[in-house]
């Protein structure tokens, strides 16, 4: 079993523990499909939780997205925020940044589809002036590490994050500005 595989078999076991209904995992060439849609391919990890876990609606608080289906997609979001982005005064979503999970408040955690590492990022656009890239914090160096995260409680997001001083904060996104006019 891979370092990946048991990953995702332990975030399967905590999604099953923690969410009443899963919806069915999506398949695969729904997950071939959405990134044809998308225009570039998903990060290893995400595809199988997307094909192995469920087709979201488990995870940290809000819990993911769907990627595919009818109502609210990762997908679909993904879309509309690009839309959007383009056509305002202050450009602001960078190709190939996925929103994965919607924090409320317009508030996003993306990952990094272009990167090799899938980092995942925290879109805030409440800290968002007239430059979009300040919208952009990186929230974990890889998917792998936010997943871990959320399965030790150990995000800045958990519950008991305020007794925890030394929990790591979301810093600035350094590839933001060039990714957004990229």
């Amino acid at each position: 079993m891979t370092a990946t595989d048991e990953l995702v078999a332990r975030v399967a076991a905590k999604a099953r523990t923690t969410t009443t209904t899963l919806p069915a995992p999506a398949r695969p060439e729904e997950v071939t499909a959405a990134e044809e849609a998308l225009g570039f391919p998903l990060p290893p990890l995400l595809a199988a939780l997307y094909r192995e876990v469920a087709n979201g609606g488990y995870g940290p608080d809000y819990q993911l997205l769907p990627l595919v289906g009818p109502g609210r997609t990762a997908t679909g979001e993904y879309r509309s925020e690009r839309r959007a982005s383009a056509a305002a005064e202050t450009p602001y979503w960078p190709a190939g940044v996925l929103p994965i999970l919607d924090w409320g408040c317009a508030m996003y955690a993306a990952v990094d589809c272009l990167d090799e590492a899938a980092t995942v990022l925290l879109f805030e656009p409440n800290a968002m002036t007239d430059d979009g890239a300040a919208a952009w914090f990186v929230d974990a160096g890889s998917l792998a590490e936010w997943l871990e995260t959320w399965l030790t409680g150990t995000a800045w997001y958990s519950e008991d994050a305020d007794d925890h001083e030394d929990l790591p904060e979301p810093t600035p996104w350094p590839s933001a500005a060039s990714r957004i006019r990229g």
